[in-house]
């Protein structure tokens, strides 16, 4: 009795698993069968306006190094570092000895040839002799101030000293100058810009530019320069800028933001809830709907506008696109359109 008992329980038990399995299989089929419910939004072109970020390096406008054409002692260094300096200061003092009997020579020139003049106008040399005595001492002045320069070193530009590579009684023997000066006001930024802008930078145009040491403040420069050629490497060219720097306060070797501002474009624009980034590559996607099905159209992103995003190509104007359900989606698949 309580074996038959068991096969009845048993029997039943596999029928209902039986039913069970058959009704998830169905509801499965169903679920695989049925349509992706998604949201679309409308997109349309509209101007937007151009804004490109570059990065550079703050550089001095002009700089200078300070060292004599020879070796030699330096007897006095004049300045320190920060020092401001005015164009045509002395700076630097090496040994006057040289000097010193370069002008005891040419002083004795200058006495013969005076000499040589006063017996010509009696006819007690010729001509030839005064001019060689000329030739002589035209010479010996010229090495003269050639000597004065490299024995007492003048800053050729007014600016800031920003190294001091010697102390007073050192042998510059020339591996790095006495001195640097630097022209800091103004200063100018160099920034590489992309190949697709080129026609569109032009000189004297204004561009913003921000530091991290200045987080509040915007400073601005102006296009000075525009490189003619492109690198083949990068595809980009070189854009030179001036920027004004009342009271030095931005110095060489900051990092800067520059901002140029190049017109409007027309652009289509998408919310951002429509773009979606495919796993294990950097390209950006958008399911565009028509007839009740969705293409996967690849974009190209511009700047991001709040909660929309510029693209350059990938989806025509007047298009609608999916903003919500993508996780379910395929490329071709027939979808639901939310009500």
């Amino acid at each position: 009795m309580k074996r038959i008992n068991y096969l009845i329980i048993s029997s039943l038990a596999f029928t209902f698993g039986l039913f069970s399995c058959v009704g998830t299989q169905k509801k499965e089929a169903d679920a695989e069968t049925e349509k992706p419910i998604v949201r679309l939004a409308q997109v349309f072109e509209r101007s937007v306006p151009q804004v490109a970020e570059f990065t550079a390096t703050i550089q001095p406008e002009v700089k200078n190094s300070i060292a004599p054409t020879a070796p030699g002692r330096i007897r006095r260094i004049m300045v320190d570092v920060g020092s401001n300096v005015a164009r045509g200061q002395r700076l630097v003092q090496m040994d006057a000895v040289n000097l010193d009997n370069y002008q005891t020579q040419i002083d004795n020139l200058r006495t013969n040839y005076s000499r040589l003049l006063e017996l010509f106008e009696v006819g007690g040399v010729s001509k030839q002799d005064v001019d060689n005595m000329k030739a002589q001492l035209d010479q010996a002045e010229t090495s003269m101030k050639n000597l004065q320069e490299n024995t007492y070193l003048v800053s050729p530009i007014s600016g800031v000293v920003t190294a001091k590579n010697y102390d007073n009684g050192d042998m510059f023997a020339g591996q790095l100058p006495v001195l640097t000066v630097m022209q800091i006001n103004p200063l100018k930024v160099v920034v590489n810009v992309s190949e697709t802008y080129f026609p569109k930078v032009r000189n004297g145009m204004s561009v913003d530019i921000s530091f991290d040491a200045f987080p509040n403040e915007r400073f601005t420069g102006k296009v000075n320069k525009i490189y003619p050629t492109v690198d083949e490497m990068t595809r980009t060219f070189g854009v030179e800028i001036k920027m004004n720097n009342p009271g030095n306060k931005v110095r060489p070797g900051m990092y800067a933001r520059v901002t140029m501002h190049l017109g409007n474009e027309n652009r289509v624009v998408v919310p951002d809830q429509a773009v979606v980034k495919q796993v294990g590559s950097g390209s950006r996607f958008v399911y565009v709907y028509k007839d009740g099905k969705v293409s996967f159209n690849e974009v190209k992103l511009g700047q991001r506008l709040e909660t929309e995003y510029e693209l350059i190509s990938g989806v025509p104007t007047g298009s609608q696109v999916v903003v919500a359900g993508q996780s379910r989606l395929n490329d071709g698949i027939e979808v639901e359109v939310a009500k």
